[in-house]
């Protein structure tokens, strides 16, 4: 089997946390963890990295600090 790509694990991760947004706050390790029970274990924690630094770079996701860093989507503007 092929290994999972950066952009298919940030993708994956985005829906995730497009899904509990306003529900659930998610830390980047919550996003790790999940990514690994997904794919398996050709997903590694350094295309983990790479894919949440693809989302926070690209604006899709930010990181917010409430009591710990949690990834969020950023604040709708009108």
């Amino acid at each position: 089997m092929s290994a999972v790509t950066v952009d298919q694990v940030a993708e994956a991760m985005f829906q995730l946390v497009k899904e509990t947004h306003g529900k659930k706050s998610l830390k980047a390790t919550d996003l790790t963890k999940a990514m690994a029970e997904k794919f398996g274990s050709e997903c590694t924690k350094d295309v983990c990295k790479l894919a949440i630094r693809q989302l926070m770079d690209s604006g899709r996701c930010i990181y917010s600090y409430f009591g710990g860093s949690y990834i969020t989507l950023p604040p709708e503007t009108p």
